[in-house]
Protein backbone atom coordinates (compact mmCIF):
# COMPACT_ATOMS: atom_id res chain seq x y z
CA UNK A 1 0.00 0.00 0.00
CA UNK A 2 2.88 2.22 0.10
CA UNK A 3 2.69 3.10 -3.42
CA UNK A 4 -0.90 3.87 -3.55
CA UNK A 5 -2.25 7.18 -4.21
CA UNK A 6 -4.50 8.21 -1.78
CA UNK A 7 -7.35 10.88 -2.48
CA UNK A 8 -7.35 14.69 -0.79
CA UNK A 9 -10.65 15.71 -0.48
CA UNK A 10 -10.11 18.98 0.62
CA UNK A 11 -8.38 22.36 1.91
CA UNK A 12 -8.25 23.11 5.47
CA UNK A 13 -7.66 26.69 5.18
CA UNK A 14 -7.27 27.71 8.47
CA UNK A 15 -5.06 26.61 11.78
CA UNK A 16 -5.95 22.68 12.62
CA UNK A 17 -5.96 22.45 16.56
CA UNK A 18 -5.74 18.90 17.99
CA UNK A 19 -6.66 18.22 21.46
CA UNK A 20 -5.06 14.87 22.46
CA UNK A 21 -2.31 12.91 21.62
CA UNK A 22 -3.09 9.39 22.72
CA UNK A 23 -3.06 6.41 20.62
CA UNK A 24 -6.37 7.72 18.90
CA UNK A 25 -4.74 11.50 18.04
CA UNK A 26 -1.07 9.91 16.59
CA UNK A 27 -3.36 7.43 14.12
CA UNK A 28 -5.28 10.20 13.23
CA UNK A 29 -2.53 12.38 12.63
CA UNK A 30 -0.98 10.63 9.62
CA UNK A 31 -4.67 10.48 7.84
CA UNK A 32 -4.83 14.36 8.35
CA UNK A 33 -1.59 14.37 6.42
CA UNK A 34 -2.10 12.29 3.71
CA UNK A 35 -5.94 13.16 2.57
CA UNK A 36 -5.84 16.95 3.26
CA UNK A 37 -4.32 20.09 1.98
CA UNK A 38 -3.33 22.21 5.06
CA UNK A 39 -0.35 24.67 6.16
CA UNK A 40 1.60 22.13 8.34
CA UNK A 41 2.98 25.42 10.49
CA UNK A 42 -0.23 26.25 11.39
CA UNK A 43 -1.01 23.28 13.31
CA UNK A 44 -1.07 22.50 17.07
CA UNK A 45 -1.28 19.39 18.96
CA UNK A 46 -2.21 20.17 22.75
CA UNK A 47 -1.54 17.14 25.22
CA UNK A 48 -0.53 17.26 28.85
CA UNK A 49 1.74 14.02 27.86
CA UNK A 50 4.72 14.25 25.55
CA UNK A 51 5.02 10.62 25.51
CA UNK A 52 4.27 10.86 21.33
CA UNK A 53 5.70 14.35 21.36
CA UNK A 54 8.62 12.85 18.83
CA UNK A 55 6.16 12.40 16.11
CA UNK A 56 5.42 15.94 15.88
CA UNK A 57 9.06 17.60 16.30
CA UNK A 58 9.98 14.80 13.35
CA UNK A 59 7.00 16.66 11.17
CA UNK A 60 7.51 20.10 12.38
CA UNK A 61 4.15 20.67 14.01
CA UNK A 62 3.68 22.65 17.42
CA UNK A 63 3.02 21.32 20.42
CA UNK A 64 1.30 22.62 24.13
CA UNK A 65 2.17 20.32 26.75
CA UNK A 66 -0.94 21.31 28.62
CA UNK A 67 -4.40 20.08 29.81
CA UNK A 68 -7.48 21.94 28.16
CA UNK A 69 -9.63 22.27 31.79
CA UNK A 70 -12.93 24.81 32.06
CA UNK A 71 -10.97 27.37 33.45
CA UNK A 72 -8.56 27.57 30.80
CA UNK A 73 -9.91 26.19 27.49
CA UNK A 74 -11.29 29.81 26.31
CA UNK A 75 -8.11 31.97 26.83
CA UNK A 76 -5.96 28.79 25.45
CA UNK A 77 -7.84 27.88 22.55
CA UNK A 78 -9.37 31.25 20.70
CA UNK A 79 -6.07 32.48 19.63
CA UNK A 80 -4.91 29.23 18.11
CA UNK A 81 -8.06 28.95 16.68
CA UNK A 82 -8.10 32.38 14.78
CA UNK A 83 -4.64 33.58 14.08
CA UNK A 84 -3.77 33.68 10.23
CA UNK A 85 -7.11 34.03 8.85
CA UNK A 86 -8.99 31.19 7.06
CA UNK A 87 -11.56 28.36 8.85
CA UNK A 88 -10.13 26.27 11.20
CA UNK A 89 -10.57 22.78 11.93
CA UNK A 90 -11.09 21.67 15.85
CA UNK A 91 -10.03 17.64 16.03
CA UNK A 92 -11.06 16.84 19.77
CA UNK A 93 -9.57 13.17 20.76
CA UNK A 94 -9.01 13.99 24.67
CA UNK A 95 -10.70 12.81 27.34
CA UNK A 96 -11.74 15.08 30.16
CA UNK A 97 -12.66 17.97 28.16
CA UNK A 98 -16.06 19.30 27.57
CA UNK A 99 -17.06 18.35 24.35
CA UNK A 100 -20.77 20.74 24.42
CA UNK A 101 -18.54 23.26 26.08
CA UNK A 102 -15.79 23.56 23.19
CA UNK A 103 -18.05 23.05 19.94
CA UNK A 104 -19.66 25.97 21.29
CA UNK A 105 -16.45 28.14 21.49
CA UNK A 106 -15.62 26.73 17.83
CA UNK A 107 -19.14 27.54 16.29
CA UNK A 108 -18.52 30.97 17.99
CA UNK A 109 -15.23 31.34 15.89
CA UNK A 110 -16.56 29.91 12.71
CA UNK A 111 -14.79 26.71 13.10
CA UNK A 112 -15.13 23.29 12.10
CA UNK A 113 -15.13 20.71 14.92
CA UNK A 114 -14.96 16.86 15.29
CA UNK A 115 -15.13 15.03 18.16
CA UNK A 116 -15.17 10.73 18.87
CA UNK A 117 -17.52 10.75 21.96
CA UNK A 118 -19.27 13.51 24.26
CA UNK A 119 -16.93 14.45 26.53
CA UNK A 120 -17.48 15.82 30.07
CA UNK A 121 -14.98 17.84 31.96
CA UNK A 122 -12.99 16.25 34.53
CA UNK A 123 -14.81 14.84 37.40
CA UNK A 124 -17.85 13.64 35.92
CA UNK A 125 -17.41 9.97 35.56
CA UNK A 126 -16.48 9.61 39.14
CA UNK A 127 -18.86 12.35 41.03
CA UNK A 128 -20.25 10.15 44.09
CA UNK A 129 -22.56 13.38 45.08
CA UNK A 130 -24.84 12.95 42.12
CA UNK A 131 -27.38 10.60 40.86
CA UNK A 132 -26.22 7.60 38.31
CA UNK A 133 -29.08 8.89 36.07
CA UNK A 134 -26.82 12.42 35.73
CA UNK A 135 -23.86 10.12 34.80
CA UNK A 136 -24.92 8.36 31.77
CA UNK A 137 -24.20 9.00 28.30
CA UNK A 138 -28.29 9.81 27.95
CA UNK A 139 -27.72 12.85 30.07
CA UNK A 140 -24.15 13.56 28.54
CA UNK A 141 -26.51 13.04 25.22
CA UNK A 142 -29.37 15.52 26.35
CA UNK A 143 -26.57 18.33 26.98
CA UNK A 144 -25.67 18.07 23.16
CA UNK A 145 -28.96 18.35 22.22
CA UNK A 146 -30.09 21.08 24.28
CA UNK A 147 -26.97 22.98 22.70
CA UNK A 148 -28.41 21.97 19.21
CA UNK A 149 -31.91 23.28 20.02
CA UNK A 150 -30.55 26.45 21.61
CA UNK A 151 -28.47 27.48 18.54
CA UNK A 152 -29.61 25.77 15.54
CA UNK A 153 -27.63 25.80 12.02
CA UNK A 154 -24.18 27.70 11.88
CA UNK A 155 -21.10 26.08 11.61
CA UNK A 156 -20.22 22.38 11.57
CA UNK A 157 -19.72 20.30 14.44
CA UNK A 158 -19.83 16.11 14.07
CA UNK A 159 -20.27 14.98 17.28
CA UNK A 160 -19.53 11.43 18.67
CA UNK A 161 -17.74 10.60 14.85
CA UNK A 162 -15.43 7.54 16.04
CA UNK A 163 -15.98 3.71 15.33
CA UNK A 164 -18.80 3.36 17.91
CA UNK A 165 -20.17 5.86 18.00
CA UNK A 166 -19.57 6.82 14.71
CA UNK A 167 -19.12 4.07 12.01
CA UNK A 168 -21.42 1.72 13.59
CA UNK A 169 -24.22 4.58 12.67
CA UNK A 170 -23.42 4.51 8.62
CA UNK A 171 -23.21 0.62 8.71
CA UNK A 172 -26.78 0.45 10.37
CA UNK A 173 -28.13 2.05 7.68
CA UNK A 174 -26.54 -0.02 5.25
CA UNK A 175 -26.96 -2.94 6.97
CA UNK A 176 -30.80 -1.89 6.83
CA UNK A 177 -31.19 -1.66 3.16
CA UNK A 178 -28.90 -4.81 2.34
CA UNK A 179 -31.67 -6.35 4.94
CA UNK A 180 -34.51 -4.51 3.13
CA UNK A 181 -33.56 -5.86 -0.47
CA UNK A 182 -32.89 -9.39 0.91
CA UNK A 183 -36.27 -8.98 2.46
CA UNK A 184 -38.04 -8.27 -0.90
CA UNK A 185 -39.36 -5.14 0.35
CA UNK A 186 -40.78 -2.60 -2.50
CA UNK A 187 -39.44 0.76 -0.91
CA UNK A 188 -37.11 3.53 -1.81
CA UNK A 189 -34.28 4.63 0.72
CA UNK A 190 -35.47 7.52 2.42
CA UNK A 191 -33.22 10.43 2.35
CA UNK A 192 -30.25 11.36 4.52
CA UNK A 193 -32.01 13.49 7.22
CA UNK A 194 -35.52 11.88 6.90
CA UNK A 195 -35.63 10.04 10.25
CA UNK A 196 -39.30 8.83 10.03
CA UNK A 197 -38.56 7.37 6.64
CA UNK A 198 -35.57 5.48 7.87
CA UNK A 199 -37.80 4.79 11.16
CA UNK A 200 -40.77 3.58 9.22
CA UNK A 201 -38.01 1.24 7.07
CA UNK A 202 -36.71 -0.61 10.14
CA UNK A 203 -39.74 -0.89 11.53
CA UNK A 204 -41.60 -2.49 8.28
CA UNK A 205 -38.51 -4.77 7.74
CA UNK A 206 -39.26 -6.28 11.63
CA UNK A 207 -36.04 -5.43 13.43
CA UNK A 208 -36.80 -5.79 16.98
CA UNK A 209 -33.08 -4.68 17.87
CA UNK A 210 -29.54 -4.05 17.18
CA UNK A 211 -26.47 -4.78 18.90
CA UNK A 212 -23.13 -2.89 18.60
CA UNK A 213 -21.34 -6.44 18.40
CA UNK A 214 -17.51 -6.41 18.83
CA UNK A 215 -14.74 -9.02 19.33
CA UNK A 216 -11.39 -7.99 19.39
CA UNK A 217 -8.76 -10.97 18.94
CA UNK A 218 -6.02 -9.24 18.56
CA UNK A 219 -2.73 -10.83 21.12
CA UNK A 220 0.31 -9.87 22.75
CA UNK A 221 3.74 -11.14 22.36
CA UNK A 222 3.87 -11.43 26.08
CA UNK A 223 1.78 -11.72 29.00
CA UNK A 224 -0.23 -9.17 30.99
CA UNK A 225 1.67 -8.60 34.23
CA UNK A 226 -0.30 -8.48 37.71
CA UNK A 227 -1.52 -4.86 38.41
CA UNK A 228 -1.80 -3.45 35.12
CA UNK A 229 -3.97 -2.26 32.68
CA UNK A 230 -3.95 -3.15 28.96
CA UNK A 231 -6.53 -2.22 26.26
CA UNK A 232 -6.11 -1.63 22.51
CA UNK A 233 -7.36 1.70 22.78
CA UNK A 234 -7.64 4.67 25.25
CA UNK A 235 -7.29 2.73 29.17
CA UNK A 236 -8.67 5.86 30.98
CA UNK A 237 -11.28 5.99 27.94
CA UNK A 238 -12.70 2.63 28.87
CA UNK A 239 -12.51 2.75 32.73
CA UNK A 240 -14.74 5.68 32.55
CA UNK A 241 -16.95 4.22 30.60
CA UNK A 242 -16.70 1.56 31.93
CA UNK A 243 -17.50 2.62 35.49
CA UNK A 244 -20.76 4.20 33.88
CA UNK A 245 -23.95 2.45 34.26
CA UNK A 246 -24.97 -0.23 31.88
CA UNK A 247 -27.17 1.56 29.29
CA UNK A 248 -29.14 0.77 26.48
CA UNK A 249 -31.75 2.08 23.69
CA UNK A 250 -35.68 0.38 25.03
CA UNK A 251 -37.37 -1.01 22.04
CA UNK A 252 -41.37 -1.57 22.06
CA UNK A 253 -40.84 -5.60 21.81
CA UNK A 254 -39.86 -6.06 25.24
CA UNK A 255 -42.17 -7.24 27.81
CA UNK A 256 -39.61 -7.45 30.43
CA UNK A 257 -37.55 -4.77 32.50
CA UNK A 258 -34.40 -5.80 35.04
CA UNK A 259 -35.59 -4.83 38.78
CA UNK A 260 -32.32 -2.16 38.45
CA UNK A 261 -33.80 -0.76 35.81
CA UNK A 262 -34.36 3.02 35.84
CA UNK A 263 -36.41 5.04 33.10
CA UNK A 264 -35.69 8.55 32.52
CA UNK A 265 -37.35 11.22 33.28
CA UNK A 266 -36.80 13.86 30.94
CA UNK A 267 -35.54 14.61 27.43
CA UNK A 268 -36.30 11.82 24.13
CA UNK A 269 -36.72 9.00 27.00
CA UNK A 270 -35.18 6.63 24.19
CA UNK A 271 -33.22 4.52 26.66
CA UNK A 272 -33.35 2.91 30.08
CA UNK A 273 -30.05 2.59 32.62
CA UNK A 274 -29.17 -0.29 34.75
CA UNK A 275 -27.90 0.27 38.66
CA UNK A 276 -24.43 -1.13 37.91
CA UNK A 277 -21.84 -0.41 36.14
CA UNK A 278 -21.40 -1.64 31.99
CA UNK A 279 -18.00 -3.27 32.62
CA UNK A 280 -19.70 -5.72 35.00
CA UNK A 281 -22.69 -6.52 33.32
CA UNK A 282 -22.78 -9.40 30.56
CA UNK A 283 -25.34 -9.83 27.47
CA UNK A 284 -25.28 -12.65 25.11
CA UNK A 285 -24.05 -11.58 21.01
CA UNK A 286 -23.07 -13.18 17.75
CA UNK A 287 -20.12 -12.70 15.60
CA UNK A 288 -18.80 -14.24 12.69
CA UNK A 289 -15.86 -15.54 13.52
CA UNK A 290 -16.39 -16.87 17.15
CA UNK A 291 -20.21 -16.99 16.97
CA UNK A 292 -21.98 -16.73 20.17
CA UNK A 293 -20.74 -14.83 22.90
CA UNK A 294 -20.16 -12.84 26.04
CA UNK A 295 -20.19 -9.31 25.44
CA UNK A 296 -19.41 -6.35 28.31
CA UNK A 297 -23.17 -4.25 28.33
CA UNK A 298 -20.80 -0.94 27.92
CA UNK A 299 -22.68 2.46 27.40
CA UNK A 300 -22.33 3.94 24.45
CA UNK A 301 -23.59 7.09 22.78
CA UNK A 302 -25.02 5.11 19.96
CA UNK A 303 -26.81 2.88 21.92
CA UNK A 304 -29.21 5.81 23.09
CA UNK A 305 -28.69 7.70 19.41
CA UNK A 306 -29.85 4.78 16.95
CA UNK A 307 -32.73 3.43 19.06
CA UNK A 308 -33.64 7.43 18.99
CA UNK A 309 -33.25 8.36 15.50
CA UNK A 310 -35.37 4.61 14.11
CA UNK A 311 -38.73 5.67 16.50
CA UNK A 312 -42.05 5.78 14.94
CA UNK A 313 -44.43 8.18 15.99
CA UNK A 314 -48.04 8.75 15.87
CA UNK A 315 -49.99 12.00 15.06
CA UNK A 316 -50.07 12.53 18.91
CA UNK A 317 -46.11 11.96 19.43
CA UNK A 318 -46.93 8.72 20.89
CA UNK A 319 -44.65 6.14 20.42
CA UNK A 320 -45.71 3.10 18.36
CA UNK A 321 -42.22 1.58 17.47
CA UNK A 322 -38.22 1.55 18.25
CA UNK A 323 -35.68 -1.36 18.41
CA UNK A 324 -33.65 -2.02 21.59
CA UNK A 325 -29.73 -0.89 20.92
CA UNK A 326 -27.12 -1.86 23.24
CA UNK A 327 -23.31 -2.22 22.41
CA UNK A 328 -21.91 -6.38 23.74
CA UNK A 329 -18.10 -5.64 23.80
CA UNK A 330 -15.89 -8.13 23.80
CA UNK A 331 -12.55 -6.75 23.82
CA UNK A 332 -8.99 -8.37 23.67
CA UNK A 333 -8.33 -10.23 26.09
CA UNK A 334 -5.88 -8.89 27.77
CA UNK A 335 -8.50 -5.97 28.51
CA UNK A 336 -10.81 -8.56 29.73
CA UNK A 337 -8.45 -9.65 32.42
CA UNK A 338 -7.72 -6.23 33.60
CA UNK A 339 -11.62 -5.63 33.25
CA UNK A 340 -11.64 -8.62 35.79
CA UNK A 341 -8.69 -7.70 38.63
CA UNK A 342 -10.05 -4.19 38.24
CA UNK A 343 -13.51 -5.16 39.58
CA UNK A 344 -11.93 -8.09 41.99
CA UNK A 345 -10.69 -4.79 43.45
CA UNK A 346 -14.26 -3.16 44.10
CA UNK A 347 -13.56 -0.90 41.25
CA UNK A 348 -10.08 0.34 41.78
CA UNK A 349 -8.55 0.83 38.50
CA UNK A 350 -4.50 -0.50 38.26
CA UNK A 351 -1.88 2.12 38.69
CA UNK A 352 -0.38 0.88 35.54
CA UNK A 353 -2.04 1.72 32.49
CA UNK A 354 -1.33 0.76 28.97
CA UNK A 355 -2.81 0.93 25.56
CA UNK A 356 -0.74 -1.85 23.30
CA UNK A 357 0.66 -0.46 20.20
CA UNK A 358 1.18 -2.30 16.56
CA UNK A 359 4.62 -3.57 17.30
CA UNK A 360 3.30 -4.75 20.83
CA UNK A 361 0.59 -7.40 19.32
CA UNK A 362 1.32 -10.17 16.96
CA UNK A 363 -1.63 -11.00 15.54
CA UNK A 364 -5.70 -11.10 15.78
CA UNK A 365 -8.71 -9.23 13.99
CA UNK A 366 -11.07 -6.46 15.73
CA UNK A 367 -14.69 -7.72 14.14
CA UNK A 368 -16.75 -4.38 14.72
CA UNK A 369 -20.37 -4.49 13.10
CA UNK A 370 -24.26 -4.25 14.08
CA UNK A 371 -26.30 -7.41 14.19
CA UNK A 372 -29.56 -6.32 13.01
CA UNK A 373 -31.98 -8.86 14.77
CA UNK A 374 -35.82 -10.54 15.17
CA UNK A 375 -36.45 -9.80 11.22
CA UNK A 376 -38.15 -12.83 9.60
CA UNK A 377 -34.27 -13.96 8.19
CA UNK A 378 -33.76 -13.81 12.11
CA UNK A 379 -30.31 -12.17 12.30
CA UNK A 380 -27.73 -10.07 10.30
CA UNK A 381 -24.50 -8.87 11.09
CA UNK A 382 -23.11 -6.01 8.79
CA UNK A 383 -19.06 -4.72 9.86
CA UNK A 384 -15.49 -4.53 9.65
CA UNK A 385 -13.21 -7.49 9.83
CA UNK A 386 -9.88 -5.27 10.25
CA UNK A 387 -6.97 -7.24 10.95
CA UNK A 388 -3.83 -6.39 12.66
CA UNK A 389 -1.51 -6.94 9.84
CA UNK A 390 -3.86 -5.30 7.32
CA UNK A 391 -4.11 -2.20 9.51
CA UNK A 392 -0.38 -1.93 9.60
CA UNK A 393 0.05 -2.27 6.17
CA UNK A 394 -2.31 0.81 5.33
CA UNK A 395 -1.42 3.29 7.46
CA UNK A 396 1.45 4.08 10.48
CA UNK A 397 0.64 3.64 14.32
CA UNK A 398 -2.46 1.98 13.98
CA UNK A 399 -3.35 -1.22 15.32
CA UNK A 400 -7.10 -2.89 14.17
CA UNK A 401 -8.97 -1.28 16.71
CA UNK A 402 -7.59 2.54 16.31
CA UNK A 403 -7.94 2.47 12.64
CA UNK A 404 -11.44 1.38 12.74
CA UNK A 405 -11.74 5.22 15.19
CA UNK A 406 -9.17 7.42 13.31
CA UNK A 407 -10.83 6.65 9.55
CA UNK A 408 -13.78 7.39 10.89
CA UNK A 409 -12.50 10.84 12.61
CA UNK A 410 -11.08 11.04 8.84
CA UNK A 411 -14.56 10.57 7.41
CA UNK A 412 -16.38 13.21 9.95
CA UNK A 413 -13.86 15.51 9.09
CA UNK A 414 -14.06 14.95 5.01
CA UNK A 415 -18.17 15.57 5.91
CA UNK A 416 -17.72 18.77 7.62
CA UNK A 417 -15.65 20.01 5.13
CA UNK A 418 -18.03 18.97 2.14
CA UNK A 419 -21.00 20.39 4.48
CA UNK A 420 -19.37 23.42 6.49
CA UNK A 421 -22.96 25.10 7.61
CA UNK A 422 -24.89 22.07 8.73
CA UNK A 423 -25.30 22.90 12.66
CA UNK A 424 -24.26 20.25 15.52
CA UNK A 425 -24.80 16.68 13.85
CA UNK A 426 -25.22 13.38 15.19
CA UNK A 427 -23.30 10.32 13.00
CA UNK A 428 -27.30 8.91 12.52
CA UNK A 429 -27.84 12.45 10.73
CA UNK A 430 -24.85 12.34 8.28
CA UNK A 431 -24.43 10.74 4.27
CA UNK A 432 -23.65 7.28 5.49
CA UNK A 433 -22.54 6.44 1.67
CA UNK A 434 -20.25 9.41 1.55
CA UNK A 435 -18.54 8.60 4.75
CA UNK A 436 -18.26 4.77 4.04
CA UNK A 437 -16.89 5.72 0.67
CA UNK A 438 -14.16 7.40 2.38
CA UNK A 439 -13.61 5.21 5.70
CA UNK A 440 -14.11 2.01 3.73
CA UNK A 441 -10.44 1.62 2.52
CA UNK A 442 -9.30 1.55 5.91
CA UNK A 443 -12.02 -1.22 6.89
CA UNK A 444 -10.31 -4.48 5.82
CA UNK A 445 -13.26 -6.88 4.59
CA UNK A 446 -16.41 -5.41 5.19
CA UNK A 447 -19.37 -7.82 4.95
CA UNK A 448 -22.19 -8.85 5.76
CA UNK A 449 -23.52 -12.57 7.73
CA UNK A 450 -27.26 -13.94 7.83
CA UNK A 451 -27.27 -16.20 11.28
CA UNK A 452 -29.38 -19.03 13.04
CA UNK A 453 -28.13 -17.95 16.07
CA UNK A 454 -30.28 -16.79 19.05
CA UNK A 455 -29.99 -16.19 22.50
CA UNK A 456 -32.06 -18.97 23.25
CA UNK A 457 -30.00 -21.57 21.34
CA UNK A 458 -29.04 -24.22 23.60
CA UNK A 459 -30.72 -23.52 26.42
CA UNK A 460 -31.92 -24.24 29.14
CA UNK A 461 -28.83 -26.26 29.43
CA UNK A 462 -28.23 -28.19 32.78
CA UNK A 463 -29.51 -25.78 35.08
CA UNK A 464 -33.04 -23.84 34.69
CA UNK A 465 -33.18 -20.05 33.83
CA UNK A 466 -35.75 -17.79 33.62
CA UNK A 467 -36.25 -17.04 30.06
CA UNK A 468 -38.96 -15.99 28.23
CA UNK A 469 -39.72 -18.56 25.48
CA UNK A 470 -42.06 -17.17 23.35
CA UNK A 471 -39.86 -14.51 21.96
CA UNK A 472 -35.67 -14.72 21.67
CA UNK A 473 -34.94 -11.63 21.24
CA UNK A 474 -36.41 -10.25 24.42
CA UNK A 475 -33.70 -8.61 26.94
CA UNK A 476 -34.70 -10.75 29.31
CA UNK A 477 -33.08 -13.84 27.42
CA UNK A 478 -30.06 -11.98 26.21
CA UNK A 479 -28.77 -10.46 29.49
CA UNK A 480 -26.70 -12.35 31.40
CA UNK A 481 -27.79 -12.83 34.62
Amino acid sequence: MANKTWPVYGEITGPIVMIGFGSIGRGTLPLIERHFGFDRSRMVVIDPSDENKRLLDERGIAYIQEAVTRKNYRKLLKPLLTKGGGQAFCVNLSVDTGSVDLMRLCRELGALYVDTVIEPWLGFYFDDDVDNAERTNYALRETLLAEKRANPGGTTAVSTCGANPGMVSWLVKKALINLAGDLGLDVEEPAQHDRAGWARLMKKAGVKGIHIAERDTQRTKNPKPLDTFWNTWSVEGFISEGLQPAELGWGTHEKWMPKNARRHRKGCKAGIFLEQPGANTRVRSWCPTPGAQYGFLVTHNEAISIADFFTVRDRAGKVTYRPTCNYAYHPCNDAVLSLHEMFGAAGRAQPVRHVLDENELVDGVDELGVLLYGHKKNAYWYGSQLSLARARELAPYQNATGLQVTSAVLAGMVWALENPAAGIVEADEMDYRRCLDVQSPYLGPVKGYYTDWTPLKGRPGLFAEDIDASDPWQFRNILVR
